[in-house]
């Protein structure tokens, strides 16, 4: 087996600086395949792309979603349909429960409708917020519509 002479010159000047270096080069990097590209064009000019869901997401019984975040310290719920677009809420409010790590009894919100109507919103929820979250959704004689249990993490 004969050494390369360039790669006996690239060990011994790793050997006698002490350092750990790269033998052989990389390769370069592959580029990213045209059909990721061609796909985004591909589409039915009548077919809109699905939407994303802000926050922690769970899908609902009528096909669409849901999606909690923390806003302005408080819990914001969005409604979204099945192509994950926002949609006006369909339920009155909801009642929001969690365990937090910095007492024992647990936390309760009432998240009541915003300005717009397309969302729930809460009073303050401090910190930290990583907690199983039991969210019951409220029609307007306070009967339980839906009930949702999530791993609350922001």
């Amino acid at each position: 087996m004969k050494i390369n002479a360039a790669l006996a010159k690239t060990l011994l000047l790793a050997i006698s600086m002490g350092m750990a270096m790269p033998l052989l080069a990389k390769p370069p990097a592959k580029p990213a395949p045209a059909s990721a590209k061609q796909e985004e064009t591909a589409k039915p000019e009548g077919e809109e792309p699905e939407g994303t869901i802000e926050g922690i997401s769970a899908p609902r019984k009528n096909g669409g979603y849901i999606g909690i975040t923390i806003d302005d310290s408080g819990f914001k719920l969005s409604f979204y349909d099945k192509k994950k677009k926002p949609v006006d809420c369909d339920v009155a409010r909801a009642a929001a429960r969690w365990q937090p790590k910095y007492r024992i009894p647990d936390e309760r919100r009432i998240l009541n409708p915003s300005g717009d109507g397309k969302t729930l919103v809460s009073s303050s929820v401090r910190q930290p917020y990583n907690f199983k979250l039991y969210l019951t959704l409220l029609s307007d004689d306070d009967q339980a519509v839906e009930s949702f249990v999530l791993d609350f993490h922001s």
